[in-house]
């Protein structure tokens, strides 16, 4: 099982703790002062100091630069932490960051083996995939790196052959949480890394999101059908797109000092996994393609269905004849040439499970 370690993912934000009143630094420069001056007076040799003593030794002028001086205090204070910019509620987000988050490492090189042929025994069909996350997670065992940063992929195929069922699994078996994004539904840019602050709906992006909700350096972000992201304009004229968004966080040097729109802090992304998935690679941009393992991947065979099938099947706990009863009419159907994906005979089986359970009516 990959072990946690904590890492830290920002220097640019210091946690000072709450942010002195005014009018306390006031008073503590008050007495401080007055102590001084109490102490150069007749009186010291006879009596004790008493905070009471603060107006008999102070005038208007020094109140007046004692006031300014604990305004420039606070004002300073706020500034070197670098979150003036922020408000509260925001700060209050990034807290958890103070301590240090987790990334997972593996403890040996049979780790990485074990986690290949788990996603090789279930998904057969993506072995190109399961090759590169192999070779990478090895690669990094060997170098000793943090984390189990894999680089980024792009799997490419016909529609319903598990690119995203085989991404998914990948991040269940490296334990890292999942951020999944349809590129094909709300503005994928915005959904991604969010929005500065001045637009309506301003708001961190589901990648920060995710890893202050998950206190994780290394989560997995799964982009589904990333040819099909939309653009989008600001009432400026100034144009958004998924592609321009992903393209620093693609690449490690720019990753680690990835400044986040709606927060406006850097942050070291450097070792969030990327799995993007596209059924075509025409409207993909060569910059992305170029940060990206391109994997091509086929359909599947029919005796990789039924396999799949077996599988599913035992994992739903479907009874020996439903089992055969789904594999049956897909071997009939494909002979008529039919061909199924993992969408089809997922429904199928849904429907063998549903009907399996189904009370009989006498």
């Amino acid at each position: 099982m990959p072990q946690l370690h904590p890492v830290r993912i920002t220097r640019s934000i210091k946690f000072l703790g709450p942010t002195p009143n005014v009018r306390t630094i006031e008073k503590r420069l008050e007495t401080f002062l007055a102590q001084r001056r109490f102490a150069r007076s007749d009186a010291a040799s006879d009596t004790e100091f008493h905070p009471a003593y603060n107006l008999k030794y102070l005038q208007d002028r020094d109140l007046l630069k004692i006031r300014r001086r604990a305004i420039l205090f606070c004002e300073r204070h706020k500034a070197s932490s670098g979150m003036a910019h922020l408000s509260e509620e925001d700060q209050q987000k990034l807290a958890v960051l103070e301590g240090g988050i987790k990334t997972a490492r593996l403890v040996n090189d049979h780790e990485a083996d074990e986690i290949a042929a788990a996603l090789h025994q279930e998904m057969p069909w993506m072995a190109d995939a399961t090759e590169h996350v192999w070779n990478a997670l090895r690669s990094r065992q060997n170098c000793g790196g943090t984390g189990m940063s894999i680089p980024p992929v792009l799997l490419v195929g016909p529609r319903g052959i598990g690119k995203s069922h085989w991404a998914r699994l990948l991040a269940k078996l490296i334990g890292a949480p999942k951020i999944p994004i349809d590129a094909t539904g709300e503005p994928a840019s915005f959904a991604l890394v969010g929005s500065q602050k001045g637009w309506s709906s301003a708001q961190p992006g589901k990648l920060m999101n995710g890893i202050l909700a998950h206190q994780r350096a290394d989560p997995l972000v799964i982009i589904d059908e990333v040819e099909k992201a939309g653009d989008s304009r600001s009432n400026t004229g100034t144009q958004y797109n998924l592609s321009n968004s992903l393209l620093p966080l693609l690449e490690p040097a720019t990753a680690a000092e990835w400044q986040c729109p709606y927060f406006q802090v850097q942050f070291d992304t450097s070792r969030v996994n990327w799995v993007l998935t596209a059924n075509s690679l025409d409207t993909l941009p060569a910059p992305l393609l170029s940060r990206c393992k391109v994997i091509a991947l086929s359909g599947l065979s029919k005796s990789q269905l039924l396999t799949f099938i077996d599988r599913q099947a035992q994992a739903r706990q479907l009874s020996t004849p439903a089992k055969h009863s789904v594999k049956d009419v897909v071997e009939r159907l494909w002979s008529d040439g039919r061909r199924f994906d993992l969408r089809s005979v997922d429904r199928i089986l849904e429907r063998a499970a549903a009907m399996q359970t189904k009370p009989r009516v006498h």
